[in-house]
């Protein structure tokens, strides 16, 4: 892992923040209802992916407390990944695409956190 100077450059940080605001438009879509509550639950989970690398990045004082919020992230990206399936198994516009792409950054995260020294 070379030396990085913000989390801005990390592609976790990158991958989640864009799909943030993808999830954030999805929930626009979802009925009125749902906006405020499995919508308003997906932004915050989709939300807190990319704010844990960036609090962690920025607080890190040891590698175990960037792991932390690393593993936050992971956290919340498996959460995603069961609120998606939800969505879409109860009928609302969600694509398998942004579902894998969960599953994808979950992985990479996964990886971030065993190799980061």
């Amino acid at each position: 892992m070379g030396k990085i100077s913000s989390y801005h450059e990390l592609e976790v940080y990158r991958v989640g923040y864009e799909l943030a605001l993808q999830v954030h438009k999805l929930t626009q879509n979802f009925p009125g209802e749902e906006k405020y509550e499995l919508g308003s639950q997906l932004r915050r989970a989709a939300v807190s992916i990319p704010a844990n690398i960036a609090e962690g990045y920025g607080r890190k004082k040891s590698s175990a407390e960037f792991k932390h919020f690393l593993r936050n992230a992971l956290g919340s990206s498996n959460e995603m990944c069961v609120l998606l399936n939800l969505s879409a198994d109860l009928g609302y516009d969600v694509s398998r695409e942004i579902i894998e792409q969960y599953d994808i950054l979950g992985k990479q995260l996964y990886r971030l956190i065993e190799n980061w020294k």
